[in-house]
């Protein structure tokens, strides 16, 4: 415990003398010590930021101090920027309002302004805020004039990300009262797509996948399953605490395709082999990631015919390969029953990538969500008091696969 003291220590030391910079390479983009505490993957360019405060609203999944907050333009045609960017912790998610003391204007390189060029993500320093599991940070970001790079979902009842909009116009990050933002917009977050820290847990993992990730549909009063599995965690010793980052993103595909839903493919992210370095290898501290991913290519939609178990797999197959390569390790879950007819082509090619995610050997470990939900009367379906709709689970669904992963997966 003393030589990991040690190393966070000399870990704020040096980032406090780096200057801010675009996003680090996949193999890491911080010192030992530092994990990602929170994700919300952004998706897609929407417009042009008008003269107000955006107050994002993420939850923390593990302890940490020295937070730092990362922006990113992965969309943008030009450069963004920033003005302007506090954090502090909100005591309730019902009202913008802070802490009292605990918001605090952030430095880019000791600078309060930065610009990010177009496709480039950059960190706060670090910021004199601890914070515990389950804590709700508010980052305050003012860029008038800014290529709008959002976050945009229909979100679980609890603990969802989420922002306020200043009345504007001008700067409001500094209003700890709250007074001079306006409701709350669950699942509506703005160019704010990481939190990191210097924490006691050994690492994070990453959950890469699509709407049953993210928390769509997850209706009735609980948290997603990722969020479960971040609950769990805190019942662990100490030293084999992970945090989870949540890197879901509504209609998103685990193979390089058009979007099923969207031929503009702002809906819903990049695919996921694109996105892959963005939004996994490149976050402080992975450990694992955990691949639950395959329902849109394999449902298809009036932008793309289903995919075949043979593209699906092969893009799996690539994914697992570049997170080994990057010293990583990873865990596939299985895909949950689609309400497609027994016989059908599109049940034959998800029971077919189901058997290789188990048998293949790609993966570190399996989690075999399919088994956990589906119905044993109709293994088609997922089972009724469990489903909101034909592929996503509902909040006891998302509670039954968040407490149903075995915590020793996660043991190496």
């Amino acid at each position: 415990m003393r030589f990991r003291r040690t190393a966070v220590v000399l870990a704020v030391s040096a980032s406090l003398l780096a200057p801010a910079t675009a996003e680090a390479a996949p193999s890491g983009g911080a010192p030992p010590g530092w994990v990602t505490l929170t994700e919300s993957s952004l998706e897609g360019v929407h417009g042009t930021a008008p003269d107000v405060t955006i107050r994002n609203v993420l939850t923390v999944t593990a302890a940490g101090t020295a937070l730092r907050v990362r922006l990113s333009n992965p969309f943008g045609a030009t450069a963004m920027t920033v003005r302007s960017v506090w954090a502090g912790r909100q005591p309730s998610t019902n009202s913008p309002a802070l802490a009292p003391g605990s918001n605090h204007r952030a430095t880019f390189g000791f600078r309060h302004t930065v610009t990010i060029p177009p496709g480039a993500s950059v960190w706060t320093d670090p910021l004199p805020l601890p914070v515990r599991r389950g804590d709700h940070v508010a980052v305050s970001v003012y860029a008038p004039g800014a290529p709008v790079d959002d976050h945009t979902f229909p979100p679980p009842a609890t603990d969802t990300p989420g922002s306020f909009t200043s009345a504007g116009p001008g700067d409001a990050g500094a209003d700890e009262s709250g007074s001079a933002y306006g409701p709350f917009a669950p699942g509506v977050l703005w160019w704010t797509d990481a939190i990191s820290a210097v924490s006691p847990a050994r690492g994070t993992i990453v959950a890469l996948g699509d709407s049953i990730t993210d928390g769509y549909n997850a209706f009735g009063g609980g948290p997603r399953w990722t969020d479960v599995l971040a609950e769990r965690m805190e019942t662990l010793p100490p030293w084999r605490r992970l945090s989870v980052a949540n890197a879901g993103i509504s209609g998103n595909t685990v193979s390089v395709q058009p979007n099923p839903y969207d031929p503009t493919g702002q809906c819903c992210g990049p695919p996921a082999p694109v996105r892959l370095d963005r939004d996994v290898l490149s976050l402080p501290g992975v450990r694992y990631v955990l691949l639950l991913e395959g329902t849109n290519d394999l449902g298809g939609g009036d932008n793309a015919p289903p995919a075949p178990a043979a593209q699906v797999i092969d893009a799996m197959r690539t994914i697992a390969g570049r997170v080994h390569a990057a010293g990583h390790r990873i865990v596939g879950a299985t895909i949950l029953p689609m309400c497609n007819a027994a016989g059908s082509a599109k049940e034959q090619a998800r029971l077919a990538v189901d058997a290789w995610i188990r048998t293949s050997g790609t993966f570190d470990a399996v989690l075999d969500f399919d088994a956990v939900l589906r119905d044993p009367a109709d293994p088609t379906v997922i089972r009724a008091d469990w489903r909101t709709d034909c592929y996503h689970p509902n909040a006891a669904g998302d509670r039954i696969l968040g407490d149903s992963i075995d915590l020793k997966v996660f043991a190496r």
